[in-house]
């Protein structure tokens, strides 16, 4: 199958690109810069731009491209750098796909469980509402620069991806030195629910996607069971052997973080109902699995 992604270079687009050249499936590269080779693709989200010559045969196009949540604190200027990669980028390549001759047979593109805001002890699926704030605001208006792709007719589908437990990037790739140091602990009260999911999992999710025809619309990428914050630190010292003693009080927290804070401090108890139904198997289910999954480089 040949499959064209974008973020091909960041945590997750780099194992899915690894995942599908290793089982044979031709993949196309979206870059921004002139196509140096001939596995890549040209495209331009800030002017819309897309060499749809370069999707033509693709059964399958996954988008991952934007830029990081927690790269930055949240000021105007990054908030708007958030909406804009995300949204100009989703757009320029839901219409790219629409206007081909012979579009992709599905269309994945990104989002996450930010949608669902803080949800606090209450379980969510796909069928609960956005919440309120800033990111939730930002994936409704993600999945909705899709629509272009939906209205040709496109199976289109929005992975809603959890914390992504890995050593390579992300929230967790910043854990675990410190974890490694003995200088973790839970962060505030640590009550509040992390809905997690292993790299190799997410990967593996996001092909089940691509495969799987019944499957469209919203569909959450997390691990069967979200585990509080104190869960995670005593997995984490559990697993790599080491004191968690430190915790990070709320204040200063949102001293370092700013409004980024009110994300890290909230609870998301969201699970996989639309993912589990479509017949997919967790590899690690547990977040002692993903943690040891991760320490072990799957």
């Amino acid at each position: 199958m040949r499959i064209a992604v974008s973020g091909s270079t960041g945590l997750i687009g780099t194992a899915l690109t690894h995942s599908l050249r290793a089982d044979g499936h031709e993949v196309v590269r979206l870059v921004r810069r002139p196509a140096r080779a001939a596995d890549e693709v040209t495209w331009d989200p800030r002017r819309s731009y897309v060499d749809t010559g370069g999707l033509a045969g693709c059964e399958a196009v996954v988008h991952l491209a934007g830029a990081g949540i927690g790269d930055h604190r949240w000021t105007d200027a990054y908030k708007r750098e958030l909406r804009e990669s995300r949204l100009l980028g989703t757009s320029a390549l839901a219409e790219a796909v629409a206007s081909l001759d012979v579009p992709p047979r599905v269309f994945v593109s990104g989002s996450a469980l930010g949608f669902y805001g803080d949800t606090g002890e209450r379980k969510v699926d796909e069928g609960a509402p956005p919440g309120d704030g800033f990111l939730p605001s930002l994936c409704v208006d993600w999945e909705e620069a899709a629509a272009p792709a939906e209205e040709a007719g496109i199976r289109t589908v929005f992975p809603r991806t959890g914390l992504v437990v890995a050593r390579g990037g992300g929230a967790w790739g910043r854990l675990f030195p410190i974890f490694r140091a003995g200088l973790g602990g839970r962060l505030g009260d640590g009550r509040q629910y992390w809905s997690f999911i292993a790299l190799h999992d997410e990967v593996a999710a996001l092909r089940h996607l691509v495969d799987t025809e019944s499957l469209s619309g919203p569909v959450n990428l997390t691990a069967p069971e979200p585990v509080t914050n104190r869960e995670v630190t005593a997995a984490m010292g559990r697993v790599l052997h080491r004191p968690t003693l430190f915790p990070v009080p709320e204040a200063a927290l949102r001293i370092a973080l700013g409004e980024l804070a009110g994300d890290v401090l909230g609870s998301q108890r969201v699970v996989p109902r639309k993912l589990l139904d479509s017949g997919f198997s967790f590899a690690f289910p547990t977040i002692d699995d993903a943690i040891g999954a991760a320490l072990g480089g799957e």
